[in-house]
């Protein structure tokens, strides 16, 4: 018998926070919140990413975005710049500092996620997660940006942000 929408819901929402408190309880350890560790690890590719890119990685409305980044500039971890090729915008970008920090923090998640990935090969969740969001977001949606999630061991949730979860 197929699992019933709010079955499914319930499983996802479980696994989501189960993910997210075992996460937070290393990143304790430094500091650190998940949504700046998500802030961190979209800065990590040295691309330089604007605000909107950021709010919707870190799963943040734009004030608590703005506030997060304003922190990350004081502990020397970020800093903004006008965009070249927008004059209106401002990127935000990693610096040597947050870059060191965010190696550590990911470091110390994958190690304690190792027991994890040997029982759950991360090739197949990679591939039903990202299945699972393309047909949730069907064709007529635009929240391709949403789905940025990272989530620890290099899977990713969905392709079209490929620098998700990256390993490196």
């Amino acid at each position: 018998m197929a699992r019933q929408p709010q079955e499914l819901l319930y499983l996802l929402t479980r696994a989501e926070r189960l993910a997210v408190r075992r996460v937070q309880s290393v990143l304790d350890e430094f500091d650190c919140s998940v949504e700046a560790w998500r802030v961190l690890d979209l800065l990590s590719d040295g691309q330089g990413h604007n605000m909107t890119a950021l709010a919707d990685h870190a799963f943040l409305p734009a004030p608590s975005l703005t506030k997060l980044v304003d922190q990350l500039v004081d502990q020397n971890w970020v800093y903004r710049r006008v965009d070249p090729a927008d004059r209106r915008r401002v990127l935000a970008h990693l610096t040597p500092r947050g870059m060191q920090r965010w190696q550590l923090l990911v470091r110390e998640v994958r190690a304690d996620w190792g027991d994890l990935e040997q029982s759950l090969p991360a090739e197949e969740l990679d591939e039903l997660l990202d299945r699972l969001a393309d047909a949730l977001e069907g064709p007529g949606t635009s929240n391709r940006g949403a789905r940025g999630a990272t989530v620890p061991g290099g899977v990713t949730p969905g392709r079209a942000e490929r620098g998700v979860g990256r390993a490196r």
